[in-house]
């Protein structure tokens, strides 16, 4: 009988550091359940996902933010959580902006990605891909 495999959930302050420290933890945990494919793609839609929290989240001093990673048959699925209830916005950008394109980016790497409810107060932002049929 194999070994159930249980997602990873870690926290985070919001300290842009931490985007690339959450990054490391993906990529250990991809390696681990044999998921290295889909290593660009999910280190990019984490970056976006945990960089907007960081930037958009408003909440309280202390407050952190929560990633899930999530092993699925056939893929990923990256949770953020934050005690913020506004929900993300995809906005249009010009072609020379340096920043907003990171939901159209999640939107283009993964299969699906929403937000829903979570324990407490805010949201949870989501993102699930799949690994290339081969």
């Amino acid at each position: 009988m194999g070994s159930r495999i249980e997602p990873v959930v870690l926290r985070w302050s919001r300290h842009p550091r931490c985007v690339a420290l959450a990054r490391l933890e993906l990529r250990k945990a991809l390696a681990r359940w044999g998921l290295g494919a889909l290593e660009d793609s999910a280190t990019l839609v984490l970056s976006e996902l945990l960089t907007n929290a960081g930037r958009h989240a408003r909440v309280s001093p202390g407050r952190e933010i929560e990633t899930r990673y999530v092993p699925a048959p056939g893929g990923l699925r990256i949770e953020v959580h934050d005690a913020s209830s506004a929900p993300p916005v995809r906005r249009t950008t010009a072609d020379d902006a340096q920043e907003g394109r990171g939901l159209t980016l999640v939107d283009a790497l993964a299969g699906s990605w929403g937000t829903g409810g979570r324990a407490g107060p805010g949201k949870a932002v989501w993102a699930e891909l799949t690994l290339p049929t081969r």
